[in-house]
């Protein structure tokens, strides 16, 4: 396959402040700088795989738009969060960084990641937008740092995950819960219980304080919720910045891995749901919810808090449509009222999410759940070329696009599931990279663990940009169990790469 380098002349900008005559480590790249933007092809030998992917690939070089940094006041390019949107969102950001962007468009994801930083009155850096979920920037950042090894970045990251942890440590973690404040996976109200839904009809949960100034937490932003979901991000922000302290020889000063293994331990303890076989998604001061929620038992899989035996049962026991996974069951009383013709679903509790979607498939096919990962992979690879983009949200039982129910101004209305959403198609991306051809990156390089479908014939992946070398990936046979993996007609023990390795690397990979 031919090698297809794009390059593109904008004003780039890395990051450059300075604070109280100090040197900052950010520093402006030049104007006008030219840089590479490396576009991976993929052939799959299945019609619908395939040009979902240049679907996926479309909806993502779309969104990339000019931003005024909110660290700078530069105007960058950066990855915003869909075509219904005008800037980037922290989590969006992060995501879609991890799922693909930091392998096509390097530069700017890491404008992206930057854009939504700020540095505080004190002088220290933190991010903008959600808080509950802002560390989950520092996940996106190493999974940036491991794709192009760039140093000045990491340096940089680890600046903003410190002084991010310090924040947030002071201003929301509860020492009798030994747990961290804060929202579940969704920002709107359509997710929660109708507690944490009394908002004065409005659609944003984070207004919650606002309108129950005799309920909130006597710290931080207020909301004395603590959720499975915001949890699972800040255990993984400490193991991250551990490693990011060992890459840049720092030592871990701030007891981080005391702090993640303790915050481990109480999510298990307070969150783990032996009836149910799922974590809840909260526990406040009233006791715990029982709702599910499939991104956040995707993350403590993941991110390794769920042991083996939590793994299966989350696996057994979380709820999937026919559409896909859903991003929380079962159906909250106030929607089940409306649901009489069974089509009628709230916007955050029974829908199918796709960027949700992505993290389940991953961490189904890591586990080597093949079933499971390829009812989500074919299933959302069918929605978005039925549609010609990636939506933002799908209907349970017709897989339509569907915004789902949710209030708005006093009244509950339908919202719009909105177009060509980034972290939908960026989903995709990682359903192909991480799943079909088993993609895992660490500090030592590159390994791959693929799960070949049915469906799929002889799938390859060319031109892939990773560190210092370009890697055409060409699997034959299907499964999971590989037979034989060679580079450069090299045969090795291990299905494996070093960072160090530079050049072309053709890899062929034979499945048993």
């Amino acid at each position: 396959m031919k090698k297809i380098i794009v390059a593109i002349s904008v004003t780039v900008l890395l990051i450059s402040c300075e604070h109280k005559a100090k040197k900052s480590v950010y520093q402006r790249a030049e104007s006008n700088k030219s840089f590479e933007v490396s576009y991976p092809n993929l052939k799959t030998g299945n019609r619908t795989l395939d040009l979902a992917y240049r679907i996926a690939i479309g909806d993502l070089f779309s969104n990339i738009q000019d931003y005024e940094s909110k660290l700078t006041g530069e105007v960058i390019p950066v990855i915003i969060a869909g075509v219904d949107y005008n800037n980037p969102w922290i989590r969006d950001a992060a995501i879609n960084s991890w799922n693909g962007g930091s392998f096509i468009v390097p530069q700017i994801a890491k404008n992206t990641l930057f854009s939504v930083i700020k540095e505080q009155e004190d002088g220290k850096l933190i991010m903008t937008g959600q808080y509950w979920d802002a560390m989950l920037w520092t996940t996106g950042a190493w999974n940036h740092y491991l794709v192009t090894g760039d140093r000045e970045f990491l340096e940089q990251a680890f600046r903003v995950t410190r002084d991010a942890l310090a924040f947030f440590e002071e201003t929301e973690f509860d020492p009798e819960y030994k747990l961290f404040r804060g929202l579940a996976w969704s920002d709107g109200v359509a997710e929660y219980p109708s507690k944490y839904a009394n908002v004065n009809g409005q659609s944003g949960a984070f207004l919650w304080p606002k309108y129950n100034q005799d309920k909130i937490a006597e710290k931080g932003f207020g909301i004395p919720m603590m959720s499975t979901y915001a949890n699972t991000v800040y255990f993984n922000a400490y193991q991250v910045a551990i490693k990011m302290a060992d890459e840049l020889s720092e030592e871990d000063t701030e007891n981080w891995f005391e702090k993640a293994r303790n915050l481990k331990e109480a999510i298990n303890m307070q969150l783990w749901n032996n009836k149910t076989g799922l974590y809840n998604l909260y526990i406040d001061e009233n006791g715990v919810c029982e709702i599910e929620e499939a991104l956040a038992n995707s993350y403590a899989i993941m991110f390794g808090i769920a042991d083996e035996n939590q793994t299966q049962s989350i696996f057994k026991n979380t709820h999937v449509s026919a559409a896909g996974v859903t991003c929380g069951w079962p159906e909250l009383p106030r929607f089940k009222k409306l649901n009489k013709d069974g089509m009628t679903f709230g916007r955050h509790n029974v829908t199918v999410w796709p960027q949700i979607q992505g993290m389940w498939a991953d961490v189904a096919a890591r586990n080597r759940k093949s079933a499971i990962f390829e009812h989500e992979l074919f299933t959302l690879a069918a929605h978005a070329v039925r549609d010609m983009q990636f939506s933002e949200i799908y209907h349970p039982v017709s897989g339509e696009r569907y915004g789902g129910m949710q209030m708005n101004n006093g009244k509950m209305v339908l919202w719009q599931s909105t177009r060509r959403q980034t972290w939908s198609a960026t989903a995709y991306m990682r359903m192909i990279y991480n799943g079909v051809f088993g993609i895992k990156l660490s500090q030592q390089g590159i390994s791959f663990a693929p799960l070949v479908s049915e469906g799929i014939s002889n799938p390859k992946l060319t031109n892939l940009k990773y560190q210092h070398m370009i890697l055409n990936v060409s699997i034959e046979g299907s499964g999971t169990k590989i037979e034989s993996f060679k580079v450069n007609g090299i045969k090795s023990d291990k299905a494996f790469i070093s960072k160090n390795v530079t050049g072309t690397q053709n890899v062929i990979i034979i499945l048993e």
